[in-house]
């Protein structure tokens, strides 16, 4: 094969600690995700840098043979992020190998291309002079250059320029090991799950009572992007009182919020019975752009207690106080006692920046307000396979766990303020184990609420100490 430019790498002479803090792959997290979702409950992990250990096939050989299955990356001045994954273990043997789960990619923008295989028998082939072999389609660090050799439709077909723009010469390549991540043996956060825990859990919300005399019912404002489950939330919050899956907030599937107004719903004991110590405030779903989705200073409004209920919300014009409704004097009973991030499962990994960097102005503001804070995690069923089998299984899954990290990374807050829950969405009878997380969910939030009460009873102390 004859690559169309050639190009001399001289790897230089760093040391080997110069060449380890290198080491941090050139894939972004939001890619590796991609990929990865392609693969099932697995993670990468970068095997070979061609500009740390050369762009030649026998340092590749090295770092990758026997070490399968693999995602190969090629990257080129022009920006394309292009490359293959085989199940098979990379050798040197010369020979094609079998692979028909095999395929090529290219990234356009975040979105992921893929190219399956049409040639499993032919699918990669073990050559020992270059690097990742893809049929006699796509060779990356061909002939021991740092250059690309491609052939569409020998076994994979493709564009050319929309894999990789037709710039041959390669920036850079990596492979990563793609990882199985395992579940445990036993639950990582342990959960009684038995009836009695339900019935346990139940009465001890009914009987809940905030420290602070003139609040009867501690607020929770749920913040979360669009279809990420908070309204569904409450509706299953309501369901597991009244004993029977109902729909009272406005809840489903939308591109923009199907919230549109400010709304604080209160849960009742079973039908007809008392309003629980709880309530649960609804807002418009957070979206990537200016002026879409709620406003980061009607959340601040909120928070101090500002907005009446049934507010319409107006993304390009927050409330202010002359507005109709606006409370100009709330009292420690109209404020938000807790806040709870409504996150997708699904969506962690692929969160779009944008929306996180909204989501981190509003965790700002609520760290100097001194709210507490926690995360509740949705949709974890449809996130990794071993959940829905058994809902019990929630904390006994890998993926789960590192999902739950990574959002705890993401939004600055603590692990163990993190809480997995699945919102009743399809049922039409209740999962008592279910119950369980979101009964455990509401739980955290009435602790949450102590804590803010504490700090309120700790600053009144402290103020009548100093008039003394």
């Amino acid at each position: 094969m004859t690559p169309a430019s050639t190009l001399t790498y001289h790897p230089g002479s760093r040391s080997s600690a110069e060449q380890a803090s290198s080491m941090d792959p050139q894939l972004t997290k939001s890619q590796q995700k991609t990929i990865c979702s392609q693969l099932g409950r697995v993670k990468l992990q970068l095997l070979y840098k061609a500009s740390i250990h050369g762009f030649t096939g026998a340092a590749f050989h090295q770092r990758c043979d026997t070490r399968g299955p693999t995602v190969s990356v090629g990257y080129n001045a022009s920006g394309f992020v292009f490359g293959g994954y085989t199940k098979q273990p990379f050798s040197q043997s010369g020979q094609y190998v079998n692979d028909d789960q095999a395929f090529l990619f290219t990234f356009n923008g975040e979105k992921l291309l893929k190219y399956p295989v049409t040639g499993p028998a032919n699918a990669v082939r073990m050559i020992g002079n270059s690097g990742p072999y893809f049929g006699e389609a796509l060779v990356l660090v061909n002939g021991s250059q740092p250059v690309v050799y491609t052939c569409p439709g020998n076994y994979y077909n493709f564009n050319a320029a929309e894999m990789h723009g037709n710039n041959l010469n390669l920036t850079e390549c990596e492979v990563y090991h793609v990882e199985e991540i395992p579940e445990f043996e036993k639950p990582w956060r342990p959960v009684v799950w038995e009836n009695e825990t339900r019935t346990e859990l139940m009465e001890s919300i009914k009987s809940y009572k905030p420290t602070v005399s003139s609040v009867s019912q501690i607020r929770v404002l749920l913040i979360g992007p669009v279809g990420a489950g908070k309204s569904s939330f409450f509706n299953s919050i309501n369901s597991v009182f009244r004993g029977h899956v109902t729909s009272q907030a406005i809840s489903g599937s939308s591109t923009t919020s199907l919230t549109t107004q400010f709304r604080t719903y209160s849960v009742k004991a079973g039908r007809g019975g008392k309003p629980l110590p709880l309530i649960l405030c609804d807002t418009m779903g957070l979206e990537e752009g200016t002026g879409a989705g709620l406003d980061v200073d009607d959340v601040i409004s909120i928070l101090k207690g500002h907005l009446p209920n049934r507010y319409q919300f107006n993304p390009s014009a927050p409330l202010h106080s002359e507005s109709h409704g606006y409370c100009g004097t709330p009292g420690v009973k109209d404020k938000i006692h807790c806040v709870a991030y409504v996150i997708d499962a699904c969506k962690v990994s692929i969160m779009p920046t944008k929306l996180e960097e909204k989501l981190e102005a509003i965790r700002r503001k609520v760290n100097l307000m001194g709210v507490p804070q926690l995360v509740l995690m949705t949709k974890v069923d449809e996130a990794c396979p071993f959940v829905p089998q058994d809902i019990r299984n929630v904390y006994m899954s890998g993926y789960i766990k590192e999902m739950m990290q990574e959002v705890s990374t993401r939004l600055g807050v603590p692990l163990s303020c993190v809480v997995p829950v699945k919102n009743y969405s399809e049922e039409l009878e209740l999962d008592p184990n279910c119950d369980i997380l979101l009964l455990s969910a509401v739980q955290q939030m009435l602790r949450f609420a102590d804590n803010y009460f504490d700090e309120i009873s700790d600053q009144l102390s402290n103020t009548e100490a100093r008039e003394q």
